[in-house]
């Protein structure tokens, strides 16, 4: 059954959710999730891309050491968060071009799939054919989808947490704290990524890097006593 997305409005914002084929893996090693790194950098922009390699290979290393501020491009979209797991991404972002969305997800998709392709000898399409958009409508839809993206990480370590609950929570928010591929360390104030994401909304919604910790860590040990399950995540 094809995926059905909400329109997609300039300056409204969506939670964007692209998987493997077939829950492939689309991150094998530690090369691959910078690259897709720098895809979120690369390809967020109205003109078109082509990457030779050894620009390729400069651009990665940037990302590796962190990305200049200093960005004239005419972006597509502004990329609030986004979590990396080994076969699919999580994306929170807000559109700001006409079809920007899609213009940009086309992007990723396809040049990410070049590169993978290409690196281990494979052919076809890399990520299901639509991606699944949800439109954050509210700052408590925010909040929770916030929360929702940066634990997607924790059944990389307890799996079906959801279910069984978290056995170790500061083995859990240290993990999440130190994961590499998602923007949760740049909301909590440890250099990561942080000229991928434009944080300054998000931080002042919900007042600051120390209750984005709070946030993330409520949720890890349960002392979030207000209901999100009537709301739409993914």
């Amino acid at each position: 059954m094809p995926i059905k997305r909400p329109p997609l409005i300039n300056n409204e914002i969506y939670h964007i959710v692209l998987r493997g084929v077939g829950d492939t893996l689309t991150f094998k090693d530690k090369d691959d999730y910078y690259r897709g790194i720098f895809s979120l950098y690369e390809f967020n922009t109205t003109e078109p891309v082509e990457i030779r390699r050894k620009r390729e290979q400069r651009k990665a290393s940037k990302v590796r050491g962190g990305l200049s501020s200093a960005d004239t491009r005419k972006m597509l979209v502004e990329t609030l968060a986004f979590y990396f797991m080994p076969n699919h991404i999580h994306l929170l972002i807000r559109q700001i071009q006409e079809n920007g969305i899609t213009r940009f997800m086309r992007k990723l998709g396809t040049g990410y799939a070049a590169y993978f392709n290409k690196k281990y000898d494979r052919k076809g399409h890399l990520f299901q054919g639509r991606f699944k958009a949800v439109h954050i409508k509210t700052d408590e839809q925010l909040i929770a989808v916030f929360a929702y993206i940066h634990t997607n990480g924790i059944s990389l370590i307890e799996p079906k947490w959801k279910e069984r609950g978290i056995k170790n929570p500061e083995k859990v928010i240290k993990f999440l704290e130190d994961y590499k591929w998602s923007s949760y360390p740049d909301y909590i104030g440890k250099k990561n990524f942080p000229s991928i994401t434009k944080r300054d909304f998000l931080l002042r919604t919900m007042n600051g890097e120390s209750s984005c910790k709070e946030i993330i860590e409520n949720r890890i040990r349960d002392k979030e006593k207000k209901d999100f399950s009537n709301i739409e995540l993914e």
